[in-house]
């Protein structure tokens, strides 16, 4: 909560700022009466140029976050989850994992889905080999696939990785005579989407990182993301409205009594 309260007031700050390199804009642009006729380019030109660092110190940090203040609704609407997509180290205790994730608040599910085992590169005959033979190392291999270098193998319901990898690391020693000594693992963990950002940080606590994550949350932020201006185009953007700023302060005198005059105009008009 304190975090939250430093971010608004940070936002706050940011914006005011900005407002008063646009305050200082217009008063440059109030000072053409002061000024040759040429010099109102390099105004416009001062203008953009504070306009584009303005937004680039202080704004463009605003903006950055947009897509996570966009999920804002998303993560406090009940009922909503978030899937993580793991790829896990077969060094990782799959099992202490599973116990910490479970006694989190906002714990639906984490269930371990296959196993990616690296070999070398088969030449024909050994591919056909383990094409063949791996189905039936163990009856809980749900299915399997195997690549010009790698062993991928699905998992039935309640099989745990470790299970499974014991079983070929078994067979492949008996075999070859050897050890295996890595091998990669997927896992699926479900969540309350209000707690997605808890469970982020306890995976980077043990230095895990979601390859992919999806639910309402994920989806608002990836929309967002997709219809937002690059932050070069955002600088410029910024930049033009250090120029309108600038034309506003230099037509003011201007603009002010055309603005009096159609005001005059309409409320006649409506008297009428």
């Amino acid at each position: 909560m304190a975090c939250e309260f430093m971010d608004i007031v940070t936002t706050i700050i940011y914006i005011v700022l900005f407002i008063i390199m646009m305050a200082f804009v217009f008063s440059i642009g109030m000072l053409k009466h002061y000024m040759p006729k040429r010099e109102v380019i390099l105004v416009l030109f001062v203008a953009f140029l504070i306009g584009s660092v303005g937004g680039a110190f202080f704004l463009e940090p605003i903006y950055e976050e947009l897509p996570n203040m966009a999920s804002v609704v998303e993560k406090n609407m009940p009922n909503n989850e978030e899937t993580l997509y793991l790829d896990l180290s077969s060094s990782v205790d799959t099992n202490e994992l599973r116990n910490v994730l479970s006694g989190m608040k906002g714990f639906k599910s984490f269930d371990e889905t296959s196993i990616s085992i690296p070999m070398w590169s088969f030449n024909e005959q050994e591919h056909e080999y383990f094409d063949s033979i791996v189905g039936n190392i163990d009856s809980h291999y749900k299915d399997y696939n195997v690549t010009s270098d790698r062993i991928n193998i699905e998992l039935e319901e309640n099989y745990t990785s470790s299970e499974a990898l014991k079983t070929f690391s078994d067979w492949y020693k008996l075999v070859y005579g050897e050890t295996l000594s890595y091998a990669q693992i997927q896992a699926v963990l479900v969540v309350d989407s209000y707690e997605l950002e808890s469970f982020e940080q306890a995976l980077l606590d043990k230095g895990i990182v979601a390859s992919h994550i999806d639910g309402p949350i994920q989806d608002s932020i990836n929309n967002t993301n997709s219809s937002m201006l690059s932050n070069v185009q955002f600088v410029l953007v910024c930049g033009g409205v250090g120029v309108i700023v600038a034309l506003i302060g230099i037509y003011m005198d201007s603009v002010v009594p055309a603005y009096r005059r159609f005001n005059k105009f309409m409320n006649t008009k409506r008297k009428r």
